[in-house]
């Protein structure tokens, strides 16, 4: 009965990643399908008038303050600091799990901008940004940085509402700072999801290569032991 239960539990789970990584792939592949189409030109520039038709100096100097936390900048120094406490915490499998997802996502990150080479929207740019436009760089590494930590607060914290708290804080942070880089101007909306979709596979894959890791390692563990 265990073994039965072990084998539904296992069946939900794959059918979770695969399910979630082909969704994110979809939605990724759809919007590179509709770079070039002038109905989604004209719907995105409408959804940044919109947003935009909420400009106020206030509100302005408080969207740039908040947009810093989805810089390199920033996501280096969190980073940093995430691997440092797994280091002291003795969770080094998690803490180069951290490193190697933020490292090469953002390299990735690069390699996509450079593969599609969409330029910015010119609708009254708040900021000035550099670099080509899709996906969005604050956005994939936004969800790829804040979707790890909710990933290792899921996974240590002690109490059920603090995982679920964690989890939810993180989430505010990654649709915060996509819907800035629409407010400040410097990205068009397709830019932002496809930055949260490419992160979000990205994410997947690398939480996914450690469960395996794990599970690699504990059979190895069981063989020695039984021999």
């Amino acid at each position: 009965m265990k073994f039965k239960n072990f084998t539904q539990r296992q069946i939900v789970y794959w059918s979770f990643i695969i399910g979630s990584i082909s969704i994110f792939l979809f939605i990724f592949f759809q919007l590179v399908d509709a770079l070039d189409e002038s109905e989604l030109l004209s719907y995105e520039m409408l959804v940044i008038s919109y947003v935009q038709g909420f400009l106020h100096p206030t509100l302005t100097e408080i969207i740039i303050f908040f947009t810093f936390f989805g810089s390199v900048l920033w996501i280096t120094i969190g980073t940093i600091v995430t691997v440092i406490i797994l280091l002291l915490l003795k969770k080094v499998d998690l803490a180069i799990l951290a490193a190697a997802v933020n490292l090469f996502g953002g390299l990735f990150n690069l390699l996509l901008k450079w593969i599609f080479q969409r330029e910015r929207p010119d609708i009254q740019p708040l900021i000035t940004e550099a670099g080509f436009s899709f996906p969005s760089g604050h956005s994939m590494g936004s969800f790829i940085f804040y979707g790890t930590v909710a990933y290792l607060i899921f996974l240590l914290a002690s109490r059920k509402v603090y995982a679920l708290l964690g989890c939810f804080i993180m989430g505010l942070m990654i649709i915060g700072i996509g819907l800035s880089r629409i407010y400040l101007g410097v990205h068009y909306p397709s830019d932002v999801l496809a930055g949260f979709s490419a992160g979000a596979v990205w994410l997947i894959a690398f939480a996914l290569f450690l469960k395996l890791y794990h599970f690699r390692r504990n059979r190895r563990r069981m063989r020695t032991r039984s021999e």
